[in-house]
């Protein structure tokens, strides 16, 4: 298994929060799959259309991740993997340190 796939555990914990599918229509593609592919994507730092084809549609993955970035699904996915650290000790909010630099991007002379 590749780092950028979910685990069963780490699958189990954010499946609730996946919004269910609708009961009419088009069947909805694997939410599992999906996820890997979009969990991909951000890890490499890939175009959506260089994601392998075992993810699934690109468009779908791309789709998905907007529509549940607008619905706050990623949100509380976050809140509850820190939840769940935090709970079990692992985290300690008293040791941690956040640092950004941000650095222009310059025009490629021509």
């Amino acid at each position: 298994m590749q780092l950028t796939e979910l685990t069963d555990k780490q699958w189990k914990m954010i499946q609730k929060y996946v919004p269910k599918p609708a009961k009419t229509g088009r069947p909805r593609s694997d939410d599992r799959k999906t996820v890997n592919g979009i969990i991909y994507v951000l890890i490499t730092g890939c175009r959506w259309r260089e994601m392998p084809e075992k993810y699934g549609s690109k468009s779908t993955a791309h789709r998905r991740l907007q529509n549940w970035q607008q619905n706050e699904i990623w949100k509380k996915i976050l809140s509850r993997a820190i939840n769940s650290v935090y709970l079990s000790g692992k985290l300690n909010l008293q040791k941690i340190s956040v640092d950004s630099t941000s650095i222009p991007a310059k025009k490629a002379a021509m």
